[in-house]
């Protein structure tokens, strides 16, 4: 079969982007469809298939497959997400005759289900963790199940991934509320509520092997990545080769991988997933029957492109016979972070809203960036918040490590939050830094990543003070050049008035939203300032290609800068700060009191309420369940008391900030 003319993308943001990229490449015309929340796509045609949720839009096969029929296509690849791992959709796919870019719908079924894949695994001698895989899925018989398996234990979906229906339960007591927490939220993203239930191990490596087959009986793996550094079972930093690996156990985790896939008869991308204990044993975790997002390290350290092999076995075409001779060499070490809009001080809570600024550092030949958003993008309720992947390649660990994190500093994000000062972090953590990070790490030590130190708080801060007198002496003297007189003294931004020392307050509130209000004296990069009853001198400020330089007390530093006229941030290359400009002089009002109330979080929709008016609650309580990107928060009482009024109901869509709950003596909304 020759290589495809036409290929419709079913699915959207970076996946689509990174597909069509190699289809352009090969000279392959693509299709795009697109619901009324993408408005935008850049495929050779793009077809709106439904609304705005992912069950009106990429989960309905029948429209996706009408748009390839009627736009000529030949073929649909999947992505990843939605129907990448739906088996009727990929019989539904060849029953129109078209080509599904990926492994057949009897293969999806025989292991895209994690349950059948382990007791598939499990009959192949594949070593797998102890649990229960069952189809009876009465509470009552995964209790039963639950106790027999032994805690600690997770609750896993059947189907799907990305994290999401997956909880650890420590104890019999939480079993049930974690199984009807879990199953609900699987039935939302993945359409089925099947779980099943496996032990736990703690401090665990995950670690996973790219396998790929071809229809003419090869079947090879392309080395392993390893993804440990999770949060809330979401990936966040994947890297190959892996630094725990050695050799042996390298081998022996590729062999096993291969072995799975040809007990399977497997055909095109997949992911061997594994679970790795502490002293080197690992376990069989899942099969993904498709392209994974984490896919562009292999690809750096490979020289491969994932996307053009699953075209070309999709096309027939056999494996490269390159690839077919052994191992297949890696050369040097390639992370991947993921930059979210996500609030990392508020739980990671998931964002939405206008990209009104998004600055990316410039690809290179170390650098990769995969976005599917452009700046004036808006990143929507209904899907990934996803805004970008960096991925970087170097020669080493240690260099790729150094390669990210110059990376992350040219970030600059105005909108919705984003987790980029997490993930600087992130990549300068000693767990990180010196190969030691395990799956529960970040959720065990959470205050390591968020948060800040009082001392380079003040630092930041100061930093933000000089950069704004800069700022407001540049502005002031572009006016005073352009009037009447271009050298009057009253035009000056210093503060100076006849007989008495200039004085200027600046006032800039931080991300915590506590105001700091500094007197100044001085000008021209020569400082004083008034922080906390003692003095700072500042010498020799300047501003050059947006970077500040100056001596505090006589040590001088550096800061890269990203300004607007409402806010600042300052970057000292190891981590960065983010104010906003406020009047001086205005003391603020006070705030309402938020313990009397609870406030929608953000945009989404109420799935559960599990209190009334007149309710006596205590502090913690659960009261409300929310969904929204495609994850669910549990709304908590903040603290003990009566309810005055419940101001929302299940299936209501509400919208950010929308009080939902009141307590009796609360301020009104």
């Amino acid at each position: 079969m020759p290589m495809f003319d036409t290929i419709l993308i079913a699915n959207r943001g970076e996946i689509a982007c990174r597909v069509i990229r190699t289809c352009r490449r090969l000279g392959v015309r693509t299709v795009a469809v697109y619901s009324s929340a993408d408005a935008d796509a850049q495929a050779d045609v793009a077809v709106p298939i439904g609304g705005p949720r992912p069950a009106e839009s990429y989960l309905r096969g029948d429209a996706v497959i009408q748009a390839a029929l009627a736009t000529g296509a030949q073929a649909i690849h999947p992505g990843y997400g939605f129907l990448s791992e739906n088996a009727d959709f990929a019989d539904a796919v060849a029953g129109a005759g078209l080509v599904f870019i990926g492994p057949s719908g009897d293969s999806m079924r025989r292991m895209g289900s994690k349950a059948g894949a382990k007791e598939l695994m499990h009959g192949h001698g594949v070593p797998v963790v102890p649990g229960y895989t069952g189809e009876d899925q009465d509470a009552g018989v995964l209790a039963r199940e639950a106790a027999r398996i032994g805690f600690p234990l997770m609750i896993k979906a059947a189907y799907g991934g990305g994290g999401k229906g997956m909880r650890i339960v420590r104890d019999a007591a939480g079993f049930a509320a974690h199984l009807e927490s879990c199953q609900r939220e699987a039935k939302n993203a993945f359409g089925r509520d099947r779980v099943l239930l496996e032990r736990y191990v703690e401090k665990p490596r995950h670690i996973e092997f790219q396998v790929f087959g071809d229809g003419h009986g090869n079947v090879i793996h392309l080395n392993e990545r390893e993804c440990s550094a999770q949060r809330r079972y979401q990936k966040v930093l994947e890297e190959t080769p892996s630094p725990f690996l050695t050799p042996a156990l390298r081998a022996a985790m590729g062999e096993a991988a291969v072995a799975a896939a040809r007990a399977l008869d497997y055909v095109n991308a997949g992911t061997v997933e594994f679970i790795v204990g502490q002293d080197g044993g690992f376990w069989f975790m899942e099969i993904n029957t498709r392209l994974q997002v984490e896919h562009p390290v292999t690809e750096c350290v490979t020289g491969l492109d994932l996307v053009e092999l699953q075209l070309r076995v999709a096309a027939g075409e056999p494996l490269p016979a390159r690839l077919l001779d052994g191992p297949v060499a890696s050369h040097g070490h390639a992370i991947e972070l993921r930059l979210y809009a996500e609030d990392p001080e508020q739980g990671f809570l998931p964002g939405s809203g206008r990209l009104d600024t998004l600055r990316l550092p410039e690809a290179d030949a170390h650098l990769r960036i995969d976005a599917g958003v452009v700046e004036g993008d808006t990143v929507t309720i209904f899907y990934d918040p996803m805004i970008a992947k960096l991925i970087v390649h170097d020669r080493d660990r240690a260099s790729a490590l150094q390669r990210m994190r110059e990376a992350l500093a040219g970030i600059d994000v105005v909108g919705p939050k984003s987790n980029v000062a997490f993930l600087e972090r992130l990549v300068r953590h000693p767990a990180v830094v010196e190969g030691h990070i395990d799956t529960g790490y970040l959720d065990r030590h959470p205050d390591e990543f968020t948060g800040s130190d009082a001392d380079a708080a003040e630092r930041d801060l100061i930093a933000a003070i000089v950069a704004t007198l800069l700022d407001e002496e540049a502005v002031a003297l572009q006016a005073t050049r352009r009037g009447s007189d271009p050298h009057s003294p009253w035009g000056r931004a210093d503060g100076w008035r006849v007989s008495r020392r200039g004085k200027r307050v600046v006032a800039l509130v931080d991300a915590g939203g506590a105001r700091h209000e500094i007197a100044a004296f001085g000008a021209d990069g020569d400082y004083r300032l008034e922080v906390d009853g003692r003095s700072i001198e500042v010498a020799g400020a300047r501003i050059d290609d947006d970077l500040l330089s100056a001596r505090y007390d006589g040590s001088g530093r550096r800061h890269r800068l990203f300004a607007d006229a409402r806010r600042i941030v300052v970057h000292d290359g190891t981590r960065r700060a983010s104010f906003h400009h406020a009047p001086a002089f205005v003391v603020a009002a006070a705030r309402a009191r938020h313990e009397d109330r609870i406030k929608a979080p953000m945009p989404g929709r109420i799935v559960i309420v599990r209190c009334a008016a007149g309710d006596v609650v205590t502090e913690g309580q659960e009261l409300l369940v929310m969904e929204a990107m495609k994850m669910e928060l549990t709304l908590r009482a903040p603290r003990a008391g009566t309810l005055e009024a419940v101001q929302a109901e299940a299936g209501d869509f509400v919208e950010a900030d929308a009080v939902l709950v009141r307590f009796a003596g609360g301020e009104e909304p």
